[in-house]
């Protein structure tokens, strides 16, 4: 047969009888492709089955309407909602969508199988935004349900289009899903375009196509017209004066942070970097904020330009070492021996991050290295945009961690921010031995022998990188759902009732002191530590914000008890406490 080239609008229509594979890393651009083949599907009035993993129906109809899509009739798109019912988000009923799990994959291929049968026809095409989720939790079982149910579905006359992040698995498994599929296309980001490489497509030669790059909106918290002054300036007295409410076990946040870097280990910890470093640049604007004190201390010590390393050690003595040391973050000690003009070294003993990691191969610190060079950038007189990376680390076998500190780029950061998906994995089983030995056998979750394991969470750790990103909420609702899954399924496995389980997780999150937890018929946390600032820095958020607690609980219930939890108040919105239903 007569191959020919082909442009993009040809590979946006995916052949009857055919599976075609659409890898490419986060943010690749995937879902905007996926989304204009289901609209050009819709006009040529193939019904379309839209399976989202990753976000609500409602949100895929929303873009969709914003590229033109108007009245549809009936069952020409039907959705599978695979994402509330994993991370027990609240999603509206919808008559045209059925509920399935990515725990369980039977649920979305029974579900396929229902709405084959509710069309009544052939020629349908079949939109699955990503397998990503469901191999994170199935890997094993994800390559058997492409060759048995996907490529099943193609060969009865419909077509499938199903997306896989790159860099989220193992290679391997992405070969044999590759190896089952009719077309391959890979989404690559070149500078400010994206290139589709056509590596093989039904009937066409393979070859590579430039994709116009779409805009994303974020999410800005950093206008401070945002924030609720008050209550800021509420929060920075109690740290000053060392409240107790904000105290938090350092082990929380690692496992949040860490539970969700499988889902893109790449954009994850770049988008937490940029994010950590803005919010540091804006220590300038709260100043206003903190005691009279504090604000006089600025006023008369702190250089207005930190190159040269006596300023920077006078910034450190007068602002950075008292800051972390009453927050219990970390010991900070200023290099002036090594250090030079714009060049300078900060050794960090006992940093809350690493504490725990020891020797799994990888740089730990994600919050306070961007938080420093973001606190130089804002507090110098001229702006520079500074910088901070990890040389030594705690993660790699050094007894202490050590930061290098500069204005403008440094050469290996880039790399430095990425994180190889073996690594993630261990660092993981790490977390999920200390958690089971914890649970177990009363071990300590994490030991610091000077500043103890609590400290003083004065920022939202977890959730401020989320305030911005629909991705990283995402990946902490699903990093969430899988860390809480692993635990209720090894806590069944050592012999535990089901109630003694959930019991024993209800006591480990309140001695991390995720907030003050109970369980009734309703599972109540006042003062999530998750939400809780929030609600501080915007006073505009009209939704529940415990993304990684809310997974966590949905992982735990949905394998201990075969139930599902939906938080259905939240302190963020402007409830008086977080609440889940348990369904």
């Amino acid at each position: 047969m007569e191959r020919r080239g082909l442009s993009l609008a040809q590979v946006q229509e995916v052949p009857t009888g055919s599976l075609v594979l659409l890898t490419g890393l986060p943010g690749a651009g995937k879902s905007t492709f996926c989304h204009q083949v289901v609209l050009n599907g819709l006009a040529m009035d193939k019904p379309v089955v839209f399976v989202t993993t990753e976000h609500g129906p409602s949100e895929v109809t929303g873009l969709l309407k914003e590229r033109g899509v108007g009245e549809l009739q009936p069952d020409a798109l039907s959705f599978i909602d695979a994402f509330g019912e994993t991370v027990g988000a609240t999603t509206p009923e919808r008559f045209d969508t059925l509920s399935a799990n990515c725990e369980d994959l039977n649920s979305i291929s029974m579900a396929i199988d229902k709405l084959r049968q509710r069309i009544g026809k052939k020629d349908i095409l079949l939109a699955f935004d990503s397998l990503t989720s469901p191999y994170l939790f199935n890997e094993r079982e994800v390559f058997r349900f492409m060759r048995l149910c996907l490529t099943k579905f193609a060969s009865e006359g419909n077509s499938v289009l199903a997306l896989m992040d790159e860099g989220c698995g193992k290679e391997e498994d992405l070969g044999a899903m590759m190896s089952v599929a009719d077309g391959i296309l890979k989404m690559e980001i070149k500078e400010s375009s994206r290139i589709m490489n056509v590596v093989k497509y039904p009937r066409v030669e393979a070859t590579k196509i430039e994709v116009p790059a779409a805009k994303i909106s974020q999410r800005n918290i950093y206008d401070t017209s945002l924030w609720d002054q008050d209550m800021l300036r509420h929060m920075m007295e109690a740290e000053q004066s060392f409240g107790r409410q904000f105290e938090v076990n350092i082990f929380w946040p690692n496992f949040a942070f860490w539970s969700s870097m499988l889902w893109d280990p790449i954009r994850f910890t770049k988008t937490a970097y940029e994010v950590w470093k803005q919010y540091g640049s804006l220590t300038r604007e709260m100043i206003p904020l903190f005691p009279w004190h504090t604000r006089l201390l600025f006023k008369l010590f702190i250089p207005r330009n930190l190159s040269k390393a006596r300023d920077m050690k006078k910034l450190c003595s007068k602002f950075m070492i008292p800051h972390t040391k009453m927050r219990r973050d970390s010991i900070i000690e200023y290099l002036e021996n090594i250090s030079k003009t714009d060049e300078h070294y900060i050794r960090v003993y006992e940093n809350r991050e690493c504490c725990g990691f020891e020797e799994v191969g990888a740089t730990m610190a994600s919050i306070l290295p961007p938080m420093l060079a973001g606190v130089c950038k804002g507090l110098e007189k001229e702006e520079r945009e500074w910088n901070a990376i990890e040389t030594k680390c705690i993660g790699l076998g050094d007894p202490y961690c050590e930061f290098k500190l500069v204005p403008g780029d440094i050469d290996e950061l880039r790399d430095s921010l990425k994180k190889d998906n073996l690594v993630i994995e261990r660092i993981h089983e790490r977390l999920m031995e200390r958690l089971m030995g914890f649970m177990l056998d009363e071990k300590p979750l994490v030991e610091r022998p000077r500043l103890g394991n609590d400290f003083v969470m004065a920022h939202p750790d977890i959730t401020l990188p989320a305030m911005v990103g629909e991705r990283y909420r995402m990946a902490l609702r699903m990093g969430g759902a899988r860390a809480g899954k692993k635990v209720g399924e090894r806590l069944i496995k050592s012999g535990l009732s089901e109630d003694n389980t959930v019991k024993r997780v209800i006591d480990f999150m309140n001695y991390c002191k995720v907030g003050k937890v109970t369980m009734a018929e309703t599972i109540r946390i006042k003062e999530s530590s998750e939400s809780l600032y929030t609600k501080y820095y915007t006073t505009k958020w009209d939704e529940p914000s415990c993304f990684f607690t809310t997974g966590f609980l949905n992982g735990i219930f949905s394998a201990v008890k075969n139930q599902h939890v939906r938080e259905i108040k939240c302190i963020a919105a402007g409830d008086p406490y977080c609440e889940w239903e348990i369904i």
